[in-house]
């Protein structure tokens, strides 16, 4: 046997040793207590300024189900619905720790990578408008699965992806963009003003702390003519209202600000871009009612053994969780035919599409 074989790569850690070695880690973070994931509390709306707010939303993490309690205000001069108090530096290194990365990395790459066709979608709703460009920068490109679709569409435009997570990195070394750029967007744009015929934020900029400085940031990245595509969660649909903390963007605690749409088109145009497009049906996911179900389900038995949680669960507590889960597969199952066969055609017309698209040309 020659010895000049490549070695065999080493075996992936199994999920249980994952979550034993970090447990430590997290036990350790939560002794020191919660208060310092948060900063102090706001009496002002942070997208116009006015002190009428009103409590919109408590919730707790849906998803992780790390501890903590979650409060979103709503504006009610101008609609904005924000975290409250929202999360510190701490407290966003904490609960997107093992979300996108570590732990949840592979279950939330599987997942995006299979979202083709909507990435493609987005990608043509820019055909009508500019038909060939030359540099497109997608910012919030977690591991740059867009970019990798978009290519098909626009075969001769230079991909590139920004994220704050080392999915830029992996994204560039899988040949999914042409170049990853790891950090803040609002740091980056000085560096690369001018230089993007695109630029494109898909539920991105709920996710950001600073919403106005990403789109000054945007402005000064784009070369005149050029256009900027942005996709957020819609806070004025009818979902948001009938699902409550069940309604999947809301997303606690990632998910920092809702921008409604007629606040993010004026702020546009206040910053010097013409808005072209503006979209609700097609951006509209049709995940709604599975989701709430889902999500519903989960509160009363959590899935996994978590790093987080002082010790794993008990036998009686996954049993508990395995009955709850055959219990709820009717509702599972209508939940998704109502969503994708009843609801979608019928999303925008009924107010309930869960997402907007705003298309704006830089002047």
């Amino acid at each position: 046997m020659s010895d000049d074989h490549e070695p065999s790569p080493e075996p992936a850690p199994r999920r249980a040793d994952q979550v034993a070695a970090l447990r430590p880690a997290y036990q350790a973070d939560l002794a020191r207590g919660l208060d310092r994931f948060f900063e102090p509390q706001r009496t002002t709306c942070p997208w116009c300024g006015s002190s009428r707010l009103r409590t919109r939303l408590r919730t707790t993490d849906l998803l992780q189900h790390k501890p903590g309690r979650f409060t979103l205000d709503r504006c009610q001069d101008c609609g904005h619905t924000f975290q409250n108090p929202r999360l510190s530096g701490e407290g966003l290194e904490f609960y997107y720790r093992d979300f996108y990365d570590g732990l949840g990395e592979k279950q939330l790459s599987n997942t995006f990578a299979g979202r083709t066709r909507m990435y493609r979608q987005r990608a043509e709703s820019l055909l009508p408008f500019a038909s060939a460009p030359k540099n497109w920068l997608d910012v919030g490109t977690g591991h740059g699965h867009f970019c990798e679709s978009a290519r098909t569409v626009y075969p001769g435009t230079a991909f590139d992806g920004l994220d704050f997570t080392d999915g830029a990195e992996l994204a560039e070394r899988a040949g999914r963009v042409e170049r990853g750029f790891r950090g803040s967007f609002v740091e980056l744009a000085p560096e690369v003003a001018g230089n993007y015929d695109v630029v494109s934020m898909f539920h991105y900029l709920e996710h950001s702390a600073e919403p106005g400085l990403e789109l000054e940031a945007a402005h000064q990245a784009i070369r005149p003519g050029g256009h900027l595509m942005i996709e957020v969660p819609d806070p004025d649909s009818r979902y948001a209202r009938l699902l409550g903390r069940w309604w999947l963007p809301w997303l606690q605690p990632q998910h920092l600000h809702f921008v409604p749409v007629a606040n993010l088109r004026s702020r546009l145009t206040d910053l010097g871009f013409t808005v072209v497009a503006e979209q609700h049906a097609e951006p509209h996911d049709p995940v709604d009612l599975l989701a709430a179900t889902w999500l519903a389900l989960d509160a009363v038995a959590p899935r996994d053994d978590f790093p987080w949680q002082p010790e794993r669960p008990n036998a009686l507590r996954r049993t508990l969780r395995g009955a709850m889960v055959l219990a709820g597969v009717p509702a599972l199952v209508l939940g998704t035919l109502l969503d994708r066969f009843a609801v979608r055609p019928l999303s925008h017309r009924l107010g309930v599409s869960n997402a907007y698209r705003l298309l704006a040309r830089r002047d």
